[in-house]
């Protein structure tokens, strides 16, 4: 028959062997998680540009348009603008090359630099950017869109 120890008063040994337990669970290995938390993040990164779309957006209709103040500059981008590479400054037909050096002409006595802009229904949306990095690039401060009213029916 195994010898059978006295237990101590005052319950000591439970005490110590809480203490064992304690020193055990204090010592957690986060190796492992830093681990995860990096492949995890490794995934995450990849991904993310792989779910962005294009959001789907209804453009709103201009219903009333505010009058235009001041000095009016007007630069018109045809539908052969693609082909030609052409715009009108007001009535003038430049090449987009001679864009921002006209600009400047015009701004050189002026404090207000804006510019309307107006593009044909069937000028793609890249063409009217091009004219706009161009205008920026010839110091207009503010390019506005010009647009038409919707027909009342």
């Amino acid at each position: 028959m195994p010898a059978v120890q006295p237990a101590d008063a005052g319950g000591s040994g439970r005490g110590r062997r809480g203490r064992r337990v304690g020193s055990t669970l204090s010592e957690i290995n986060v190796v492992p998680l830093v681990d995860v938390m990096l492949v995890l993040l490794i995934i995450f990164m990849v991904t993310a540009p792989m779910i962005q779309r294009g959001v789907e957006v209804n453009l709103p209709v201009a219903k009333q348009a505010n009058t235009i103040e001041g000095q009016r500059f007007f630069i018109t981008v045809p539908a052969n603008y693609a082909r030609d590479g052409r715009v009108f400054l007001g009535e003038e037909s430049i090449r987009i090359e001679v864009l921002p050096e006209r600009i400047r002409q015009r701004f050189e006595t002026s404090n207000d630099k804006q510019v309307y802009l107006r593009g044909d229904g069937g000028v793609l949306y890249r063409d009217l950017v091009d004219v706009f990095s161009r205008l920026k690039e010839a110091g207009v401060e503010k390019v506005g869109l010009v647009t038409e009213p919707p027909k009342r029916r």
